[in-house]
């Protein structure tokens, strides 16, 4: 009896503390900023982006459900903060990383991340689509 009345103390904490930690405001300003100005590519490389990599290298980004839970919340802002800062499709003038540092990450399959390909599956590249957007990006 002293067990079960421990592990619904613990519960119960649990979500009290789930519950306090919704009202850090972090994470729940989905603003997009405008888009500046976009690389010189075609059609299929922007696609090949959008699906890829718009929701953290552009101001395009697509805020899913679980991102206005903290603290999932927290870390998707980390991660669309983090991902503009280092290069933004949507801002490419002030893209920040040279056209061989993001062929090299797309090339090795440092981008798309693995987490964010588990929450998106069809973000995942097959080679061919691995190569046309570092092509399409290198015009």
């Amino acid at each position: 009896m002293k067990i079960a009345k421990i592990l619904g103390i613990i519960v119960l904490i649990g979500i009290v503390l789930f519950a306090l930690i919704q009202l850090v405001p972090y994470g729940r300003s989905h603003k997009n900023p405008p888009v500046v100005q976009e690389p010189n590519w075609d059609a299929q490389t922007r696609a090949i982006a959008k699906k890829a990599c718009f929701d953290c290298h552009s101001n395009e980004t697509v805020w899913p459900w679980y991102s206005n839970i903290a603290p999932v919340s927290w870390l998707v802002q980390r991660d669309v903060d983090e991902g503009r800062s280092k290069m933004n499709f949507s801002d490419w003038g002030n893209r920040g990383r040279p056209i061989d540092e993001i062929a090299s990450e797309v090339q090795e399959g440092g981008m798309p991340p693995g987490q964010y390909k588990l929450m998106h599956p069809a973000a995942k590249l097959t080679d061919a689509e691995k190569q046309a957007l570092i092509q399409g990006l290198g015009r």
